[in-house]
């Protein structure tokens, strides 16, 4: 597909749903032209079309909180993008993770229904949210600040803390060092911007065979 085939609107302009590569996750909306989208495909970092300004803009360029592009794809007309990146920061000029902060529905924000396991996607995206706004006080913050040796070291006390739950026959104990034991593992997942979907997928062809 040459971008000259995608189908822009009166303006020139496409719109963009910016979307977390590793949790899914929304993080906003905004607009292409022609010179934007070529300059994020050439630079692999987004650059948007300011309906306001009447400009280029490059995400990040005075905060700094700068996008990676991983993909760009375009939906069955041909009229609307979605670029999936990694985040340096927050999407939203407010300073969160995600434009897309209130609910019309709910008044609180909720985790769509996915089931049991829906939690592990709920946590997915709280350690994102984490490590793009960095609030602090937060523990998911100071691992963050302190690195992957400190993600590692971590997640070995936690295995240990495991094996030694299992060997004395403690269903609770073992539950609650198999919980940290994986929390600390999804924000290992969320420092190496590697997408749990990947770990899924391998679990996927391993059951296929």
């Amino acid at each position: 597909m040459n971008i000259d085939d995608l189908q822009y609107d009166e303006n020139g302009l496409i719109p963009a749903v910016v979307q977390d590569a590793a949790s899914r996750e929304v993080l906003t909306l905004a607009y292409m032209n022609k010179e934007s989208l070529q300059t994020t495909i050439e630079t692999k970092e987004t650059w948007f079309y300011s309906r306001s300004k009447d400009r280029l803009w490059h995400k990040g360029e005075r905060s700094g909180h700068t996008q990676q592009v991983t993909d760009i794809r375009y939906d069955c007309d041909q009229d609307a993008l979605v670029v999936e990146v990694i985040p340096n920061g927050p999407a939203c000029h407010t300073g969160t993770y995600s434009c897309f902060t209130e609910s019309l529905l709910h008044e609180e924000t909720a985790p769509a229904s996915g089931g049991r396991f829906e939690i592990l996607n709920t946590l997915e995206q709280t350690i994102a949210k984490r490590s793009a706004e960095m609030p602090e006080g937060a523990y998911t913050t100071y691992l963050f600040t302190e690195g992957v040796d400190k993600i590692l070291k971590k997640i070995g006390e936690e295995s240990s803390e495991v094996l030694i739950a299992a060997k004395n026959r403690d269903p609770k104990e073992l539950s609650m060092e198999s919980a940290d034991l994986l929390y600390h593992l999804f924000v290992l997942l969320r420092e190496q911007r590697l997408p749990f979907q990947d770990v899924l997928e391998v679990l996927n062809e391993r059951h296929g065979k």
